[in-house]
């Protein structure tokens, strides 16, 4: 029994360095893009830094719960784009209210996940072959749906209130923080309370740390693993609505390359690509270092380019020292 509290410890402080480490990385982000440029650290770039962080974020949410599975979803960026396609016909071409059309957005995302999860579970085909298929899927889907063309929302000025919108600027003037930060925030609270506080958490933890020996004590593995990726695209699904009411349009074309950064994201905030590790505070953490550093790196007209070499370049680096730290 020592020996097992022992073993629990040094993986809570393991964890816990994980996370001190991914924080201090992003403070010292701050620090050097703040010294070499003045411009950086002015309130409306960083409102800019948490605007830019909200649509990622939250699909970085949905990923964390899939990854830590040891599983992987490649077609939240497109399935995102789906969702943000079908909020917009149900809005602007069946004339339905704006809160269905945002239901019916997180439906969307919520369907494509639990096809990914049944077909990942039932069907035992590998979570990268079956997500890459959604993924070309619900490009396919967005691309028919809208007839190739943007579905604008300009007759319904209250949705792009959803996310541009500040309810904190009415309360407090002056402080005019988009409301999708403040949505960010609170889907990140929400998943924090379903990964730590209920029965799908726990066995997302299990699944990833053994999915068999899970599957031997009588746990529905099948049904479980489902509920994840549903809940993974339901994310999704809210990271539609979000750029949607962001670009007051929905842009059939776009959400290939988003998936890369919500991994990403995952990655560098901890969650171990291997499973049975992760939270939500270190994926919230990863999602503004990227978001941090790609801003801070265009201040600094580096260009685009080199910019993705060093996401790439970190993504290895936690990848890297994750390996280090399950070593020791």
């Amino acid at each position: 029994m020592e020996t097992i509290l022992k073993s629990k410890n040094s993986l809570f402080r393991s964890d816990a360095t994980q996370k001190l480490m991914a924080f201090a990385g992003l403070i010292a982000l701050f620090v050097v893009f703040s010294i070499a440029s003045p411009n950086f650290f002015q309130f409306s770039n960083i409102i800019g830094i948490l605007l830019a962080t909200a649509v990622n974020g939250i699909l970085a949410l949905g990923a964390t719960f899939v990854i830590i599975t040891a599983g992987i979803d490649l077609s939240v960026g497109t399935v995102m784009t789906l969702s943000a396609v079908m909020t917009g016909v149900f809005i602007t071409v069946m004339g339905l209210p704006v809160y269905v059309g945002v239901l019916g957005g997180l439906t969307t995302g919520a369907l494509a996940g639990f096809i990914n999860g049944s077909i990942i579970s039932r069907m035992k085909i590998p979570p990268f072959v079956a997500t890459l298929g959604m993924l070309y899927i619900a490009k396919g889907l967005s691309l028919v749906i809208s007839g190739l063309k943007p579905v604008y929302f300009n007759d319904t000025p209250s949705f792009k209130e959803i996310a541009m919108g500040s309810i904190l600027g009415k309360i407090i003037p002056g402080f005019e923080v988009p409301n999708a930060v403040l949505i960010l925030f609170g889907a990140a609270f929400i998943a924090h309370l379903i990964l730590n506080k209920t029965v799908l958490g726990r066995y997302t933890y299990a699944i990833g740390s053994n999915e068999e020996a899970t599957r031997l004590s009588g746990v529905n593995v099948t049904f479980w693993k489902t509920a994840i990726y549903a809940l993974a695209g339901s994310f999704a699904g809210l990271g539609g609505v979000m750029i949607a009411a962001r670009l007051n349009s929905a842009q059939p074309a776009l959400g290939a390359g988003y998936e890369l950064d919500a991994i990403a994201a995952v990655v560098i905030g901890g969650t171990s690509l291997s499973g049975g590790e992760g939270t939500i505070l270190g994926t919230i953490i990863g999602a503004f270092i990227i978001s941090v550093l790609t801003n801070g790196l265009r201040i600094l007209s580096v260009p685009q380019e080199w910019q993705i070499v060093v996401t790439g370049t970190i993504v290895i680096l936690a990848v890297y020292a994750d390996i280090l730290r399950r070593r020791q």
